[in-house]
């Protein structure tokens, strides 16, 4: 991270950007007149922060492409993808160090309070949100390791797709069956879900419940993402297509 981030730019740059957008989405619940609506996307949007860093592994995969170092990963005889898991792990400890500071830090001035045993759950929380959706974003980075031009706009778009969706903006239940189906599929509707309940005082099943599930879908999302850069490899070795160009 020291390549990417000082303390300073990490702290002002980042970490300040995000509390700006996490407080404007709550001043808007605020607007609305809802407590509850302001609690409602304080949360939603810390979440997301954590999920948006780990969408970072999008375009910082394609950079072993413009390195030229992806050809010599390519021909070498093992497996591709346990390079590609380690190479944007670092992405992780951010996002949810960002995500426990905005909920522990900034949310009790939004009414976003939590008993001395949640607060200690939260950062657990986020780190299955991070491990869980990290498969995710692994999945489109395989694709987009073939199409590196798209890796920005890749991210962007799942990220938002993400957020309405996942229950982080409106409640899963406003969109169609299919979209529903959609949202379900992404570990970070169930693990959000969970983080809500920890909020309100939920049963500790109910939370683990919903915490488990995340990593599962978590789990199918690795199995893709492990599929996905095995075809790329194939592929690139049959027809010696893959090279450093954007």
């Amino acid at each position: 991270m020291r390549t990417i981030y000082t303390p300073v730019t990490w702290t002002v740059g980042w970490l300040g950007r995000i509390i700006m957008q996490v407080i404007f989405f709550a001043l808007i619940g605020s607007l609305l007149g809802s407590r509850e609506s302001m609690i409602y996307l304080f949360i939603g949007q810390a979440v997301i922060a954590t999920v948006t860093e780990c969408f970072m592994s999008i375009p910082s995969t394609t950079w072993e492409r413009r390195a030229g170092t992806l050809p010599l990963l390519v021909s070498a005889p093992g497996p591709l993808w346990p390079v590609f898991i380690g190479r944007s792990v670092q992405w992780l400890p951010s996002g949810i160090a960002t995500g426990t500071i905005v909920l522990l830090v900034v949310g009790p001035a939004f009414g976003v309070t939590w008993s001395p045993v949640a607060a200690l759950v939260v950062p657990l929380s986020l780190a299955v949100v991070a491990v869980s959706m990290y498969g995710v974003a692994l999945s489109l980075a395989a694709v987009v390791l073939r199409a590196p031009r798209w890796r920005n706009v890749t991210s962007n778009v799942a990220g938002l797709v993400v957020m309405l969706l996942s229950g982080a903006t409106v409640p899963t239940s406003v969109w169609p069956a299919w979209l529903q189906a959609v949202g379900q599929a992404l570990p970070v509707t169930h693990s959000l879900e969970a983080i809500r309940g920890l909020n309100e005082g939920a049963d500790a099943g109910e939370v683990a419940a919903g915490l488990g599930i995340g990593l599962v879908i978590g789990l199918g999302w690795y199995v893709v993402a492990a599929l996905g850069f095995s075809l790329v490899a194939e592929i690139s070795r049959r027809d010696g297509t893959l090279d450093t160009e954007e």
